[in-house]
């Protein structure tokens, strides 16, 4: 009856075996052909955010946006790092209240506009109102 030294206690490495002496090696050398064709996973992260110490997720109520193809329930992500600027869907604090609207802004005024016909555009008094520009809404996120 032979004894196996790699079962007993006292097992001091494989270094003074050869390759052939180790029944369970299989050491070709050559990986799958497929690994040459494989790509990294998708990482969202990596996709859909730019400045991570600056980049928020919000959750949408209400139908402002739908024109947009932002909907209540959908989850937005907003960038605080970037600027506002004309034509961007924007999140607006004013008097308090978070607004999710296109900013249009002219030399006399700012305007914030929804995207659906029952609302109508709202006309930023800065002289009166507490208003400021929350972050910029970069991607949209709904289920289907």
């Amino acid at each position: 009856m032979e004894i196996e030294e790699f079962q007993s206690m006292h097992y001091k490495g494989s270094k003074h075996f050869t390759q052939w002496e180790i029944p369970t090696a299989n050491a070709t050398g050559f990986g799958a052909a497929a690994d040459d064709y494989m790509e990294r996973g998708i990482d969202l992260n990596e996709q859909l955010i730019r400045n991570k110490p600056a980049t928020f997720f919000l959750r949408v109520s209400g139908d402002a946006m739908t024109g947009a193809g932002i909907f209540s329930g959908d989850t937005v992500i907003v960038d605080r790092s970037i600027k506002a600027v004309n034509g961007k869907i924007v999140i607006a604090v004013l008097n308090g209240e978070m607004l999710i609207r296109r900013f249009e802004k002219t030399f006399s005024k700012i305007r914030l506009v929804p995207e659906t016909p029952g609302l109508s555009p709202i006309d930023v008094d800065l002289s009166g109102a507490e208003f400021s520009i929350w972050g910029v809404v970069t991607y949209v996120i709904h289920s289907l």
